[in-house]
């Protein structure tokens, strides 16, 4: 029997997309399952982040569909979907680096129609979370470290207490010792039920707490399969020269 795990939260099928004339997206299908974590891996230029933007409806879906919940959302607004449980957390720490960090989070929360006092609750089970962001709550964002600030855009999208969250280079520009503990927060949110489609440059790290594995190679999904099947970092890589029509190389690092 199949259970409701083993239902997508989130699922594209076959979507196109782009920018203008350009075509990014070449009939792309990702799978989100609840309480799994999903990575989306590639070279620069290969549709990661296109892929998210799709998703979240910031981009047109030029063909395919986007489906939330089995619900079909592809010609819902940004914010429809946001509603129904969807969480985006952009490239690049985009916060509001005059505001507080508690002022951060309860604007995080206003996409729900909450009032003051829950959103202050359920910034205090962020700051349980993530103690630094309690220990320095009254600091501009601006002001926090990389590591912080990625550890804040975070939790202002869990905020609105979503059940499918898009992360788009959480460790990007983080020392690597930043970046374990990043990753370390991203596998911890599996235990919350939350279905987590990453987008990440540090591959070999982000198969290592993966449950499945896309892989996109100019616009085009080359490898698709749960990440146990992985064998090395080499086939990622092998893929993201385009050649993984042929078979990849035999010297590899085996993923431990």
């Amino acid at each position: 029997m199949t259970s409701l795990r083993d239902e997508p939260v989130l699922e594209t099928v076959r979507i196109c997309s782009g920018y203008g004339d350009i075509q990014v997206l070449r009939e792309v299908s990702v799978r989100v399952w609840p309480g799994r974590l999903s990575v989306l891996l590639g070279s620069n230029g290969a549709g990661k982040t296109t892929t998210l933007r799709t998703v979240s409806g910031l981009n047109r879906a030029t063909a395919g569909s986007v489906r939330l919940f089995g619900r079909d959302v592809t010609k819902l607004a940004p914010s429809d979907r946001v509603r129904l449980g969807l969480a985006y957390v952009m490239e690049g720490k985009r916060l509001f680096h005059r505001r507080t960090v508690e002022e951060n989070l309860l604007l995080g929360g206003y996409g729900k129609a909450r009032g003051r006092r829950a959103l202050r609750r359920q910034a205090g089970a962020m700051y349980e979370r993530f103690p630094v962001l309690g220990e320095r709550r009254r600091s501009r964002a601006g002001e926090l470290s990389g590591g912080q600030q990625q550890m804040l855009a975070i939790a202002q999208a869990l905020m609105a207490q979503p059940r499918v969250l898009l992360l788009d280079e959480p460790s990007g520009g983080l020392a690597p010792i930043i970046v374990k503990q990043v990753l370390a927060i991203v596998d911890e949110l599996k235990a919350d039920g939350l279905g987590v489609l990453l987008v990440e440059q540090a591959a070999e790290e982000a198969v290592r707490i993966a449950d499945h594995v896309t892989v996109l190679d100019v616009g085009r999904v080359v490898i698709d399969k749960p990440a146990a099947e992985i064998e090395s970092v080499a086939e990622i890589q092998h893929a993201y020269l385009g050649g993984y029509r042929s078979k990849p190389p035999r010297s590899s690092l085996p993923l431990l």
